[in-house]
């Protein structure tokens, strides 16, 4: 435990410099402007600064990402108060109670409660962060190759709920990433694979090119061919929060803090459902039941808390299994590993103060997000208002030099584009590109787990089922894929509720 706490106290006093606080105040900054811009996600954020950030010391470029992620989401959180359109994703429960706030002529107090509330619970994420990450940790470092190998298949079989509602769509980009994941030449024998003789495709896809076509071009493609005005209110009152009205409200603060820590532990499900869920339970538990939709401080509280405290949640399997629970934290994975930083079961050996790290970089986005969010408002505002056939050729230009400046490879850019293209058109069809990116992600380890293993038992697999963690990973990763089967996920839900009824029946019998 004493070397727990002087491990976090080392990194906390490792980012009191004048260097990392600006890098994490300029990253929160970024993440704020970006999420002021309806269209534009924390994904893309994420993508675009691991170009940017790639020649960086890792600790440097990674506290850029991480508060640009935090301050991504509650950036959102603006447009979803003022033009009632989110942000983000995570930013739609928002818009009913934040919408109506603002037309009542209380624009300044819905930004006071969501900065509050965005602030309190990425507190509580933390803490979250800085306990179960280790202890998660301390059990996976039992793994081997074999249990690698189901992990990281786990991880894939998440691409199905990842994002979307149609977990086929999501499976088939998983199994796409994975297949272009071994382009190139294999980790074991340096055998070029795929590559039809064209030696450009020996290296492989780089992650970086991917990623900014995945997200970043296509998401261009994607605004440019739809666009949206609409007028935004104007914000006349104090957005500074009062602190009776938030002292009001700590039950909902803890409640949807908690719900959204747990939510983010559960991979693929992303920060909106944190958002959902804690604003379903405000709404159970408010005596205002009457006000949620027209302008309820519980409803909005509940909404900002949950999202936002999703975030710590969604990093923690990142960090402990080397599982991404959202589109975001997927390419912040990728981005770990871009700069040697390899998230798994291997973390807490390979690098040990990493995680202590990881939870003051997430301290410092909180401040960030809290000090942009009093002082810095009105001119943050000022974002919303560029044209999107302005910013938009900013953003492909970015994307460009991006995909360059990695290996400095014209092939790269090809690839940006190539992606990009594909990306856009699958995204029309309903196909979203997080699967695509963590199969990419995962392909490399799932390969080399699975071939190491064969080495090790002599080509028998009866390894990967015999080992206990084997066994109960395999159990795990084949009962997720049969929950999608809709009789089996019937009969799950049926004998849950038996079992429930069940023991409230004998609950109520022993009750005096």
């Amino acid at each position: 435990m004493l070397d727990g706490l002087s491990g976090f106290a080392q990194a906390y006093v490792s980012f009191l410099n004048p260097t990392s606080i600006a890098y994490g105040l300029g990253g929160a900054l970024i993440g704020v402007t970006v999420g002021c811009l309806p269209g534009l996600s924390a994904t893309l954020c994420i993508a675009l600064l691991t170009t940017l950030t790639i020649k960086l010391p890792a600790h440097d470029a990674i506290l850029i990402l991480i508060c640009s992620y935090v301050g991504t989401l509650y950036g959102g959180s603006r447009t979803a108060i003022l033009l009632n359109i989110p942000g983000t994703a995570a930013n739609a429960a928002s818009c009913a109670d934040g919408h109506a706030l603002a037309l009542r002529g209380e624009a300044g107090r819905a930004i006071g409660i969501a900065t509050s509330g965005a602030f309190t619970s990425t507190l509580i994420g933390v803490l979250c962060l800085a306990t179960l990450t280790p202890l998660l940790a301390e059990v996976a470092l039992s793994f081997g190759a074999y249990e690698f190998f189901w992990l990281a298949l786990f991880g894939v079989t998440m691409s199905g709920s990842l994002v979307g509602s149609d977990p086929l769509k999501g499976w088939l980009m998983g199994t796409l990433g994975l297949f272009i994941a071994q382009i190139g030449q294999d980790g074991l024998y340096a055998h070029d694979r795929f590559t039809f003789g064209w030696t450009p495709l020996a290296g492989g896809i780089a992650l970086i090119p991917a990623l900014v076509g995945a997200f970043g071009f296509a998401e261009v493609l994607t605004v440019l061919s739809e666009p949206i005005e609409r007028k935004m209110v104007e914000m006349r009152d104090s957005v500074l929060p009062r602190f009776r009205e938030v002292a009001r409200y700590w039950p909902t603060v803890l409640r949807s803090g908690l719900i959204g820590v747990l939510t983010g532990l559960m991979p693929g499900v992303g920060e909106d459902a944190g958002a959902w869920m804690s604003y379903a339970a405000a709404k159970a538990t408010s005596r205002e039941k009457h006000l949620f939709g027209k302008g309820s401080i519980d409803g909005l509280m509940a909404a900002e808390t949950g999202d936002m405290s999703a975030i710590p949640g969604h990093i923690i399997p990142c960090l402990a299994l080397g599982i991404p629970g959202s589109a975001p934290s997927a390419v912040l994975m990728a981005a770990m590993i871009i700069h040697g930083i390899q998230p798994g079961p291997m973390l807490m050996l390979e690098h040990p103060g990493f995680v202590y790290d990881v939870v003051a970089m997430t301290s410092i986005a909180m401040l960030g997000i809290l000090f942009f969010g009093l002082f810095l408002v009105r001119p943050l505002l000022l974002v919303m208002r560029v044209r999107r056939t302005i910013l938009m050729p900013i953003i492909f230009l970015l994307c460009t030099v991006g995909a360059f400046a990695g290996a400095s490879r014209l092939f790269d850019i090809y690839c940006m584009l190539a992606v990009g293209v594909g990306a856009f058109f699958l995204r029309r069809r309903g196909y979203q590109m997080a699967p695509f990116v963590l199969g990419l992600v995962l392909g490399g380890i799932l390969d080399k787990s699975l071939r190491r293993g064969l080495v090790l038992s002599d080509g028998a697999i009866s390894p990967f089922f015999t080992r206990p963690l084997s066994l109960a990973l395999a159990s795990v990763t084949c009962f997720t894929l049969l929950l999608y089967i809709p009789p089996f996920k019937a009969l799950v839900t049926r004998t849950l509720a038996a079992v429930g009824g069940r023991l409230s029946g004998s609950g109520d019998r022993t009750a005096p």
